[in-house]
């Protein structure tokens, strides 16, 4: 008995919910936390995503990077794919478990933990840029990689748009807040720029996951064959 190795409709099924999953809990996440913010607790901004951690927003901010980072190692797909995603869960995840610095009255325990923070969430973001540029773009050997669709050429352009979002608000961040002339700025501090490029960058991500999850009008369409058989 030849077991087939071809995944079937559900499998397929759970792939896209998992992708729109993906793309949901990072679409949402950087609106939920600012909202909820404002209504629990007190107006304004925060300085970063990750400073949400010190706010009455904690809990929704650990879990849904746990949530993002447990659907990025469960994600299954091509052996490349899933080396990658699953070393982005472990760094979301590390994102969570290691808080940023606080901003005052840190203790030098609080900013070792930041580094880590740092590294996990630098390796994250730039993990995600790759996925969505290299990763994203390919085309699956049996659907004639040569001669890729219409459909497929418009989703590789939007995943070449969100993967350089991403790549340039990390470099963008880096400058910020390594450059001295830019970190700690008196008049940069208002304007909450670290916040938005990672909201920015989250954004592209989750974008593209939607992208890949046939949530937008780009996925291919059914071939006359799968027509025929679904009048």
């Amino acid at each position: 008995m030849k077991i087939s190795s071809s995944p079937t409709e559900s499998q397929v099924q759970s792939y896209v919910l998992l992708r729109r999953g993906v793309g949901i809990i990072a679409v949402a996440l950087p609106f939920v936390l600012i909202t909820g913010k404002i209504i629990l607790e007190s107006p304004g901004i925060s300085a970063s995503i990750s400073a949400y951690y010190y706010t009455v927003m904690r809990d929704v901010f650990v879990g849904s990077l746990f949530a993002t980072g447990i659907f990025l190692i469960c994600y299954r797909y091509a052996p490349l794919d899933d080396i990658v995603s699953t070393i982005a869960g472990i760094c979301a995840i590390g994102v969570a478990l290691f808080p940023t610095t606080p901003d005052v009255d840190a203790t030098q325990r609080q900013t070792t933990i930041g580094v880590a923070h740092a590294v996990f969430a630098s390796c994250f973001f730039l993990i995600l840029a790759l996925m969505t540029i290299v990763l994203f773009r390919k085309t699956d050997p049996k659907k004639n990689p040569e001669n890729p669709t219409r459909r497929k050429q418009q989703r590789n352009t939007v995943y070449l748009i969100c993967g350089i979002v991403i790549l340039a608000c990390v470099v963008l961040a880096a400058l910020i807040l390594f450059v001295p002339y830019l970190h700690g700025t008196s008049w940069l501090q208002p304007l909450h720029l670290i916040f938005f490029l990672e909201s920015f960058a989250i954004l592209a991500f989750g974008f593209a996951w939607f992208v890949k999850g046939e949530t937008f009008i780009l996925k291919d369409p059914p071939k006359r064959a799968d027509m025929r058989q679904s009048r």
